[in-house]
């Protein structure tokens, strides 16, 4: 029986960058090698840009259709933000495998390929597989999978190759390390994941309607800030942020 994969793609306002992420998506090579398909699901999450007329000229409606053959599902919701977005696309979902890529990511060719051919050969106790990747100009390579390593910080993307029966789903009530609280979830349940070689994806960064988080070197958020008069706010977001994962995973 062939295998599925639902890719999920979450978006906000992200007219400009989504149709180059969808082509991506309908773009994926070799599966067919592998005896794997593909659906699709977009949550538009209540964007109020020209994101409907883009999904329309994809695929001439806004219902159920099958560009390129694979089957494609837009839902429609108010504006609740990233997390509830991604749960209500997992909910659809009717894949053995998913994988959530937020609109302003792109996937090179083959990596749906070699991701599951990674994951489908790897213990039962490896629930998914992740790749390097490049956030704007950064490139972020990946490192060999480590749970030590992981409740230290997170270096595994929420663009990953998951099995469904095995991902938790996202905890709504979290704002920031979505991604990270989901991984170490997993963790606490005894799953890990394994790390593809090579940088698989670019992460085009578009402005402030993105649903993911924003980058900086991690220098900047070592910096002594309590003895210095004045901390920017993304700096204390960050600082509130990790310290609701250290209470909810005792980190």
């Amino acid at each position: 029986m062939s295998k599925l994969i639902s890719i999920i793609v979450p978006t906000y306002q992200h007219a400009a960058s989504l149709p180059a992420c969808l082509e991506s998506i309908l773009g994926q090579v070799g599966l067919a090698e592998i005896d794997a398909q593909l659906e699709v699901i977009v949550v538009d999450d209540g964007s109020t840009d020209d994101t409907q007329e883009i999904l329309a000229k994809l695929s001439g409606s806004t219902s159920s259709v099958y560009p390129r053959g694979i089957p494609f599902t837009v839902i429609t919701q108010e504006n609740r933000g990233s997390n509830p977005a991604r749960n209500r696309g997992l909910q659809a979902a009717q894949g053995e495998y998913v994988m959530f890529a937020d609109a302003d990511v792109v996937l090179k060719p083959g990596m749906l390929k070699k991701c599951l051919t990674m994951l489908a050969a790897a213990p039962s106790n490896v629930g998914y597989a992740y790749t390097g990747f490049k956030f704007g100009w950064k490139t972020f390579r990946g490192v060999p999978f480590s749970g030590k390593r992981l409740r230290r910080v997170n270096f595994v993307h929420t663009t990953c190759l998951v099995k469904k029966s095995l991902f938790p789903g996202f905890d709504e009530t979290i704002k920031r390390f979505q991604d990270w609280d989901v991984w170490l979830t997993m963790l606490e349940r005894g799953i890990v994941g394994v790390l593809v070689p090579g940088v698989w994806f670019d992460v085009r960064i578009d402005g402030e309607s993105r649903i993911g988080s924003a980058w900086l070197p991690a220098f900047v958020y070592a910096l002594p800030w309590r003895w210095l008069p004045w901390k920017p706010s993304r700096v204390a977001k960050y600082e509130a942020a990790r310290q609701i994962m250290a209470t909810k995973h005792k980190l």
